[in-house]
């Protein structure tokens, strides 16, 4: 939710305080699933782990029972993969969207003859890119 997140812009035209701007974007819902589907896979492991152990004899005696946790298993490791390309494409579009050169070309005031205005260095992004790996 890039558009909640507010930057000062000195307005260098009449001297005045520095005004306040917004990102522009939204890229919470691939953040979202890919949380929501980690939180289900935990709690699912979390049930078959029980019933692996505290139930065993009831695995084994059904036969219907492991053909439907190896199916929610393959659903599960599909959706995960769904979430993993979901979150990476929102990833780099949260990079391209905080990227000092472009909020830089997003300023009036940076715009103006004779301004310079300089980016800066670029946003540290490392462990965000290890979740999405």
């Amino acid at each position: 939710r890039l558009y909640q997140i507010p930057f000062g812009m000195p307005n260098c035209e009449d001297e005045s305080e520095a005004r306040t701007l917004y990102l522009i974007g939204d890229f919470s819902a691939p953040a979202e699933f890919f949380v929501t589907l980690g939180v289900f896979c935990f709690l699912y492991s979390m049930a078959a782990l029980v019933l692996y152990l505290r139930f065993h004899s009831l695995y084994t005696e059904n036969t219907k029972l492991p053909f439907t946790d190896f199916c929610v298993t393959v659903c599960f490791a599909f959706f995960w993969l769904v979430a993993a390309a979901a979150w990476g494409k929102g990833l780099s579009d949260v990079k391209a969207a905080t990227r000092p050169s472009t909020l830089i070309t997003s300023m009036g005031v940076c715009q103006g003859e004779g301004v310079v205005c300089s980016p800066g260095t670029t946003p540290a992004m490392g462990l965000a890119n290890i979740s999405v790996v």
